[in-house]
């Protein structure tokens, strides 16, 4: 798409890569822009069933280009808020379309780094990989969601001693406090990117939809009413010509078991 990201549609699996290796994939203004157009790319077009994101080089993504932070200068206020709008509406597509999406952490990941690798509803770390909040060394709050998303991942006492102490978080540890979904080794990755990428790409992408809209929603929403639009979602999608399809297969293979 640009010489910043990199978007490669196959088999219906959209791999989006992170192309600043040089930078440690740090996100300037022109990069922001190029993971919102790659996010609307992902959200519009039918053909996708299922998205991927990941870093070349080292590095997942080291968060915010600083050399652009200084060149502000005195514009520093205004520069931060178009590069966050711009990411923030790139997060929001992403975390929003009906497809899944599966983040390959194949480095560090920091700041608004960090805010993207565990925006994965399948977060797959390298065994190298690590994790730092890193706002508070510059002076800064977080963005790219992780005062949202952090908290209802690890609770809220995790997310408050990772992003005040901006202590490094290790594969391992964030595996175990389910920051992310599973550690491999680094030279297996792919594959087990690729695997699962696959796997969600051949499932019912409507129902895949309706479940991360549902799971998204549910710490803001009463029992009761969560209960309702899970009723609605379910019936609705029983009437789909997919989920019709789903169920004849499913039936069929079952027979020839028996």
């Amino acid at each position: 798409m640009t010489d910043r990201v990199s978007l490669v549609i196959e088999k219906g699996i959209a791999t989006l890569t992170l192309d600043r290796p040089e930078q440690g994939n740090t996100i300037d203004l022109p990069m922001a822009r190029a993971l919102l157009e790659a996010a609307l790319r992902c959200d519009e077009d039918d053909a996708i069933r299922c998205v991927a994101i990941t870093g070349r080089g080292k590095l997942f993504c080291g968060g915010g280009d600083i050399e652009s932070f200084a060149q502000a200068g005195d514009s520093i206020g205004s520069f931060l808020s178009e590069l966050a709008a711009a990411l923030h509406m790139a997060l929001s597509r992403l975390l929003r379309m009906r497809k899944p999406l599966v983040t390959l952490i194949n480095g560090a990941a920091a700041g608004a780094g960090m805010s993207l690798a565990i925006a994965g509803d399948i977060a797959i770390a390298a065994r190298s990989a690590n994790f730092t909040a890193a706002y508070g060394a510059l002076g800064l709050s977080p963005d790219g969601g992780m005062s949202w998303r952090l908290p209802r991942l690890v609770g809220l006492r995790l997310a408050q001693d990772i992003i005040l102490t901006n202590r490094r978080v290790t594969s391992e540890e964030a595996a175990a406090i389910g920051l992310v979904s599973r550690v491999v080794d680094d030279e297996a990755l792919a594959e087990a990117g690729a695997k699962v990428a696959a796997e969600l790409a051949a499932a019912p992408t409507a129902a895949l939809g309706a479940a991360r809209n549902l799971l998204l929603d549910s710490f803001e929403t009463p029992l009761e009413a969560q209960l309702e639009r899970e009723a609605r979602s379910i019936a609705s999608l029983g009437c789909s010509a997919e989920t019709r399809a789903s169920v004849a297969a499913f039936l069929a293979r079952r027979n020839t078991r028996n």
